[in-house]
């Protein structure tokens, strides 16, 4: 295949999907939905789906495609801060399972478009729990000061809002916090806010048939080879231990990076070596069009020259893309690299493909599957 492209080795989401299956098993009230925008590639969907995960949508766009991919619409929930009309109209014709409504505002939209439809909605409440996931400025979501969900102080009126609205099916809360968090504390931390939440409403006579804890486990980019699972165990066991759920609830996961980031990889080839007066560059032929994490969050992914095994050098992998930002990595460690090499930019299924774009008039990357060699172990 012409370079660049993008790789999933379906065999790395199947032990992943596997994985998260025996770590909630015997939980028939748990229940996992994929977060879409991670990754919509169809052929990552179709494994998804057979193993029976649901799927989590912030558009009108990835409600469709969850749709035209086969997921059921009992299955779906949908989020997002912005809902515009016609998505609202989509997602309610489609009967799927819960609305996660972000603002009073939107509850009232929701509302209007259900009486011009005829509709019901089963909605939920996304809460900001002022949790700091100690994450990215950019992906945290749960912080007084982001965009998402209703401030606690605000919560209650609201929900007392939508149980007087015959249109309205309350389904309890939803939260999250952030992504890419590798550290269980913030979990616990939720996990306790929910708690006491819980308490509130049981005070005020108000029940809550589900509770939705949204996702955020993170993944390994440093040591993706020897990581390839995340560690979904520590994952799952801190809401088995700290969250209090009523008996009869149902409690809901969104996953997405930690279910397909480790399957991917971006593959490209380097097309110059440029040596500078001090540094030394490996110029490549996929820029932030194919992956915009270094650029946007200076996320760093592994690199793997699997043509050589000549002696280690250091190199600026850089894109051919018309901006300085457009730098994989500065000061790579890689055996000594030349024109025609194929490189593979690791930890690249989540956030790659699905935020790809045609910027430079670029072709739109392509995408295949295939297993990742031992040799690039």
């Amino acid at each position: 295949m012409t370079t660049p492209y993008y790789q999933y080795d379906l065999g790395v989401l199947e032990d992943t999907l596997k994985a998260i299956g025996r770590c909630t098993s015997g939980h028939d009230n748990w229940h996992v939905h994929y977060a879409i925008k991670a990754n919509a590639n169809p052929m990552l969907l179709e494994q998804v789906r057979k193993y029976g995960l649901g799927i989590d949508c912030v558009s009108g766009g990835e409600v469709q495609t969850a749709l035209d991919n086969g997921f059921e619409p009992s299955r779906i929930v949908f989020a997002g801060v912005g809902k515009a009309d016609w998505e609202i109209d989509l997602a309610l014709k489609a009967g799927i399972s819960c609305f996660n409504v972000e603002s009073e505002a939107e509850l009232d939209v929701i509302a209007e478009r259900c009486q011009e439809l005829g509709r019901k909605a089963t909605i939920a409440f996304r809460v900001n729990p002022d949790v700091d996931a100690h994450t990215h400025a950019n992906i945290t979501t749960g912080k007084a000061e982001n965009k998402f969900g209703i401030e606690i102080p605000m919560l209650l009126p609201i929900v007392r809002k939508a149980l007087a609205n015959p249109c309205f099916t309350f389904s309890g809360l939803h939260f999250h916090i952030g992504s890419q968090i590798t550290e269980m504390g913030p979990f616990e931390l939720l996990c306790q806010k929910v708690n006491m939440l819980q308490d509130i409403f049981e005070k005020e006579g108000i029940s809550m048939p589900s509770i939705n804890v949204g996702g955020g486990l993170g993944v390994d980019y440093e040591n993706p080879l020897q990581n390839m699972i995340p560690d979904f165990e520590g994952y799952f066991s801190v809401f088995s231990r700290h969250l209090k759920l009523r008996p009869g609830q149902q409690l809901h996961f969104e996953l997405g990076r930690a279910v397909v980031a480790q399957c991917g990889r971006l593959m490209t080839k380097v097309l110059y070596v440029k040596q500078g007066t001090v540094k030394k560059f490996a110029i490549v032929d996929a820029g932030f069009t194919e992956l915009i994490r270094p650029a946007l969050y200076g996320a760093q992914h592994r690199i793997v020259n699997i043509s050589s095994n000549g002696p280690l050098q250091k190199y600026d992998v850089v894109g051919p893309i018309c901006e300085s930002s457009d730098t994989f990595q500065k000061d790579a460690v890689l055996p000594e690299t030349k024109r025609g090499d194929l490189i593979a930019i690791m930890t690249a299924g989540a956030y790659g493909e699905a935020m790809a774009s045609c910027y430079n008039c670029r072709r739109m990357v392509q995408s295949e599957s295939g297993k990742f060699r031992t040799a690039d172990r």
